[in-house]
């Protein structure tokens, strides 16, 4: 009865062992290697999105869900909300009295994107 016990017991951890070698070299996924999934949106697509509550904009060719950002922008929220849903560009580029955003803002603004601009 010993003998069984060792033996199931050894092939047991000899399959878990090999599943695991098995699993480590398995090709790795899109999910695993954690690479977002970029779409392509028209501006007809980013058109759909502008309102408050579901803020898209387009700006430099990339497309930005920034719906999350809104109550946090420095500034009034409805400087942001008029440019819901459309080509913002030239709006980013020449904020407040033709100012360019901060570096810190361009970078802030990469964790909104969603995809690129058609």
């Amino acid at each position: 009865m010993r003998n069984i016990y060792f033996v199931s017991t050894a092939a047991f951890w000899i399959l878990i062992g090999g599943l695991w070698l098995v699993g480590l070299s398995a090709p790795k996924t899109l999910a695993e290697t954690d690479a977002p999934v970029r779409k392509s949106y028209s501006l007809t697509e980013v058109a759909a999105h502008a309102s408050p509550t579901d803020c898209w904009m387009a700006i430099h060719g990339k497309v930005y869900d920034v719906t999350g950002y809104l109550p946090d922008h420095p500034s009034r929220p409805e400087v942001i909300e008029s440019w819901c849903g459309k080509e913002a560009s030239v709006a980013y580029d020449t904020k407040t009295k033709g100012r360019r955003h901060s570096d810190d803002a361009d970078r802030q603004l990469e964790g909104y994107w969603i995809g690129d601009l058609k």
